[in-house]
C-alpha cells in the first residue's frame, strides 16, 4: 500500500475514498464540511456514491468540494450483469477470486457495487475507504475492503446504529472488520461499546465540526421575539412537540414568531396541527431554505429549539448540527436531554435542557429565553467558548486523518458477510 510520511513520521493515505449512499444530500451539511476540510488540509479524496440523488436543493457549499464523483451503478443489474462484473473483477484480482463463493444469496446489489469499488480503488490508487452511516455505505465499504485488502473506516451517527431495524448482527460484522469506527458522540460510543464488547476498543468518538471562520458570533441582545427551529420533517425531531409548546406559549399572551426550516413526510400533519391550534399567525413551516438563509434566520431569532424525541422505531437524533451552528452564531439554545445532546447543551451553563415529550416544560424555556436577555447572552457566550474548543472543524478532522493513518492494510480472514 503507498503511502507518504507526514512530519511526525505517520503514515498517513494520499487519498481517501468516501463511500456515500447518495451525494450530495442537503440535510448532510456535515460530509460537505468534513470532505472541505480534509481538501484544504492536502488530503485527495473521492467520493463513490451509491445511490441517484433524490434531493431538489443543494447547498451552495458543495460548489467548492475538488472531489470527483463517482456514481456507482445501481439500477438495471440483472444475474447476467452481476457474472460479467465477478469475472472482471476474478481477471484483475485472481488471488482474491475465492472469496466471491462467499457472496452466494447475499444482496445483489451491493456485492455488484462493491466489486465496482474494489475495482476503482486500484484503478483510483485509493488507500483507504470511510463511510458514513452503518448501513448500506459501511457494508459496501467492507466487501470492497476484504476484495482489496485496502482499509475501511467508518462514521456511526444514529438512525443507522438506533433504529428498529438495525440489524445487529450485520452491524456487528462490519464493525469487527473496520479498522476503526468513530461516531458524534461519547453517548455513542458507550452504547456502541456496551452492544459490542469485543470491538470496544476500535471505537472513537470525533465530533462533527464546523468551520470556525464562516461563524461570526453576535451576541444574542436587542433580538425581536423569533423562534427558529431547523431539520427535516420527521417524527425524531419532535416538531409536534414545539407546535404544542407554541400553542401554549399563545396562551400567556407572549408574542413570538416561530419558523421551522426543513422539509419531510410529516409536512401535511405539522401543518394540519398548526391550522387546528390556530397559529397560523405566528408559526411558520418555511421548507428547506439554502445555507445562508438558515444562517440569517438564526442569527435574527432570540431562541433556537430542538426538541428532538426518541421515535417509535427507536430512530433518534446523534448531535443536531443545527445546535452547533446556533452556537458558533451566538443564538442560545433549548433542547432535549437525547443521546449525547447534554453533551453540549449543558443545562444553565450553555443552553436550556428539558425533558423531551414535554411541550409545557418546552414553553416555559423559550418563554424564559424570549424575555431574559442577560441569561440570552451569558448561555450563548458560554457555548461559543465550547463550540471553539471542541468542534473546531480543522481540529476534529486533523483527528480523523490520524485515525486513517493508523489503519493498516487489513487481510480478509472471513467470508463476505450480507450487508444493511
Amino acid at each position: 500500500m503507498t503511502t507518504f510520511i507526514s512530519a511526525n513520521n505517520d503514515a498517513r493515505p494520499r487519498k481517501v475514498g468516501y463511500v456515500l449512499k447518495r451525494y450530495p444530500r442537503f440535510s448532510e451539511t456535515f460530509v460537505v464540511n468534513e470532505i472541505l476540510a480534509h481538501e484544504a488540509a492536502g488530503l485527495a479524496i473521492e467520493v463513490f456514491a451509491l445511490r441517484p440523488n433524490t434531493d431538489t436543493h443543494f447547498q451552495h457549499a458543495i460548489a467548492d468540494v475538488r472531489a470527483p464523483i463517482n456514481h456507482l451503478r445501481y439500477g438495471g443489474i440483472k444475474a447476467e450483469t452481476l457474472w460479467c462484473e465477478i469475472d472482471a473483477f476474478a481477471r484483475e484480482f485472481p488471488e482474491k477470486s475465492n472469496l466471491l463463493s462467499d457472496a452466494t444469496g447475499y444482496p445483489a446489489v451491493e456485492v455488484f457495487q462493491a466489486l465496482l469499488l474494489a475495482r476503482k480503488i486500484r484503478e483510483r490508487g485509493i488507500e483507504h475507504l470511510h463511510a458514513h452511516f452503518g448501513t448500506t455505505a459501511a457494508g459496501v465499504a467492507r466487501l470492497a475492503s476484504l476484495l482489496t485488502d485496502v482499509p475501511y473506516t467508518f462514521t456511526a451517527h444514529a438512525k443507522d446504529i438506533f433504529h428498529e431495524y438495525v440489524d445487529e448482527e450485520m452491524l456487528g460484522r462490519k464493525i469487527a472488520d473496520a479498522a476503526a469506527v468513530v461516531t458524534v458522540s461519547d453517548f455513542n460510543v458507550d452504547d456502541l461499546s456496551e452492544r459490542f464488547p469485543q470491538s470496544s476498543d476500535k471505537i472513537r468518538r470525533i465530533y462533527n465540526g464546523l468551520p470556525l471562520d464562516k461563524y461570526l458570533y453576535s451576541p444574542p441582545t436587542n433580538r425581536p421575539a423569533k423562534i427558529v427551529a431547523v431539520g427535516r420533517l420527521v417524527e425524531k425531531k419532535g416538531f409536534n412537540d414545539l407546535i404544542d409548546a407554541c400553542a401554549l406559549l399563545k396562551k400567556t399572551h407572549v408574542n413570538f414568531e416561530c419558523t421551522i426550516i426543513g422539509g419531510g413526510d410529516l409536512e401535511g400533519s405539522l401543518r394540519s396541527q398548526i391550522q387546528q391550534l390556530n397559529l397560523a399567525e405566528c408559526v411558520t413551516l418555511a421548507g428547506p431554505l439554502p445555507q445562508q438563509e438558515v444562517h440569517k434566520t438564526i442569527r435574527e431569532a432570540a431562541v433556537c429549539v430542538a426538541p428532538c424525541i426518541t421515535a417509535s422505531t427507536g430512530d433518534r437524533d446523534g448531535l443536531p448540527t443545527v445546535l452547533l451552528e446556533s452556537m458558533a452564531l451566538g443564538t442560545p439554545c433549548v433542547s432535549t436531554a437525547v443521546t449525547g445532546i447534554p453533551e453540549i447543551i449543558r443545562d444553565e451553563e450553555t443552553g436550556l435542557l428539558v425533558p423531551e415529550r414535554e411541550p409545557s416544560k418546552l414553553a416555559e424555556a423559550m418563554q424564559r429565553l424570549l424575555g431574559d436577555e442577560p441569561l440570552r447572552v451569558r448561555l450563548a457566550a458560554a457555548a461559543r467558548e465550547l463550540f471553539e474548543r471542541d468542534f473546531s472543524i480543522e481540529a476534529n478532522t486533523y483527528q480523523m486523518r490520524e485515525v486513517f493513518g493508523q489503519c493498516q492494510p487489513h487481510l480478509a480472514q472471513q467470508p463476505l458477510a450480507e450487508v444493511g
